[in-house]
């Protein structure tokens, strides 16, 4: 076709057969559903992600300011920005970081603890009923898993 009717090139019949454009709106709604079940928490969905991070990686302990980035699959600027409102609330302390005076060291706090421990509570019930019509959970973790590892630009492809 071409003029008016011609169509966008594609190699798919259906945009429904494009696994990218269904990520992309799965990824949307299950946003859009966490978004809503940590509001009353007064959270945002990335704020939660670094703060149950940090408490995951070391409750009561420090974790470097990049490791954190690392963990969650942030990036580094914007996690600082995010941990600058969560250490304005409370719920985390920042310091220069004792190996590396160029990087920044991360603590939760008591209150960012407890936080953390509502909060996954709620994104793991809202999880639970939007992941909930899978017939195979398990697999589509190990898919998502392996698509983590397969595009991480830090890992090794070379097969070594």
């Amino acid at each position: 076709m071409t003029g008016r009717g011609r169509r966008l090139a594609t190699e798919f019949a259906e945009a429904d057969q494009s696994p990218g454009l269904l990520l992309w709106q799965v990824t949307n709604r299950w946003q859009a559903a966490q978004r809503a079940a940590l509001r009353p928490l007064g959270l945002t969905h990335v704020q939660f992600v670094l703060l149950a991070s940090l408490t995951w990686l070391r409750d009561g302990g420090t974790v470097n300011q990049r490791d954190l980035a690392d963990h969650a699959v942030t990036d580094p600027m914007m996690t600082s920005q995010v941990l600058r409102v969560l250490e304005g609330r409370g719920l985390v302390e920042r310091n220069d970081d004792p190996d590396d005076r160029r990087a920044r060291s991360v603590t939760v706090t008591r209150e960012g603890r407890a936080l953390a421990n509502r909060a996954v509570v709620v994104v793991e019930a809202c999880d639970r009923g939007f992941f909930g019509s899978l017939e195979d959970e398990p697999g589509f973790v190990r898919a998502l898993q392996g698509l983590r590892s397969a595009w991480d630009p830090a890992a090794d492809r070379s097969g070594r």
